[in-house]
């Protein structure tokens, strides 16, 4: 039986997670690999906007610093266990975006992406400035989820690493499934249609203006997610985790992978977050390699690494 084209690439992503551990020379290789899956989950919510629905987002970061915030200040101050704050952070996330999308989803092009990039600049200032609640530049610890421990009680000994290896890498796959769902749905086509062209959508019938919302709301919460899941394997967190750097990160490597595609877009966050690990060596040129590689992807694969090379390979097929 042949698969879809949706549960073939669940299935290879679960085969690299499942399998890359075997080559793994030492733990730090676990840590790395949790970052990457934070980020590909913060990416697919990228896809998702820009991909499926056309509308660019530069203030992305600021969602992910909500969930961040969320899962260090709500078992503190609301007694509540940090799983909990994970879904409180993606629920203020998902209405801070509902609200604050309705007027800047109105905009296009760059009128947008400087409305976005205000929005995530207002987050970041705000997490900097209220030093009495969030610890300002400085940051603040994160408490420990204690699901380790509940594993360790179960009979199975985890460490830090591999851990949070295991359970971003579920939180990945969940991300990446209902993602390609999204993609498959009558709501996903109308969002493809949606990005093709406004005009033609909305003379189909399209409510332009809920879907756009939609995938900004949709986006918002993974951005959430992956913040709060970034700060709860550091365990410790600073308003960094909403600067405009980290949303330039972001869209880089949805880019980068390919905008339009899940996989490509996860791919993106691989090299993006590899890159600086495999150039520490050349710190003071690391800037100017990411860039020569993001110009050469433009230039030679503007789709992105995957769709491009996907493209290229039928091409030769056929």
């Amino acid at each position: 039986m042949r698969l879809s084209a949706k549960w073939t690439q669940l299935l290879i992503l679960f085969l690299l997670i499942a399998l890359l551990p075997l080559f793994f020379p030492s733990g730090y290789y676990f840590r790395v690999g949790a970052l990457i899956f934070v980020n590909g989950l913060a990416v697919i919510g990228i896809v998702i906007l820009t991909g499926y629905a056309g509308q660019i987002s530069l203030g992305h970061a600021g969602f992910a610093g909500i969930g961040a915030y969320a899962s260090a200040l709500a078992p503190g101050h609301l007694g509540l266990h940090p799983l909990l704050a994970v879904v409180l952070g993606a629920l203020v996330s998902a209405a801070v975006a509902w609200l604050v999308g309705r007027p800047i989803l109105r905009l296009k092009g760059y009128y947008l992406a400087v409305a976005s990039l205000g929005f995530g600049i207002l987050v970041a200032m705000v997490l900097s400035n209220e030093r009495a609640l969030t610890g300002g530049p400085d940051g603040m610890p994160v408490p420990d989820p204690g699901l380790r421990d509940l594993l360790k009680d179960l009979g199975l000994k985890l460490t830090g690493g591999e851990f949070w290896y295991w359970c971003c890498g579920l939180c990945l796959l969940i991300g990446a499934w209902a993602a390609l769902n999204l993609q498959a749905s009558p709501t996903g086509r109308a969002l493809r249609a949606l990005h093709g062209s406004e005009v033609a959508a909305r003379t189909v019938g399209i409510d332009v203006a809920r879907l756009k919302l939609q995938a900004f709301t949709i986006s918002a919460v993974y951005a959430s997610v992956a913040g709060s899941l970034l700060a709860m394997q550091n365990r410790f967190i600073t308003p960094d985790v909403a600067g405009f750097m980290h949303s330039i990160e972001m869209v880089t490597m949805a880019v980068l992978g390919g905008v339009g595609s899940v996989i490509g877009a996860i791919f993106g966050a691989v090299i993006l977050t590899l890159l600086p690990q495999v150039l520490t060596v050349f710190a003071d040129y690391e800037q100017m390699v990411l860039g020569a590689v993001m110009i050469l992807v433009m230039i030679f694969l503007p789709e992105g690494l995957i769709p491009s090379l996907a493209r290229k390979l039928r091409g030769r097929g056929e």
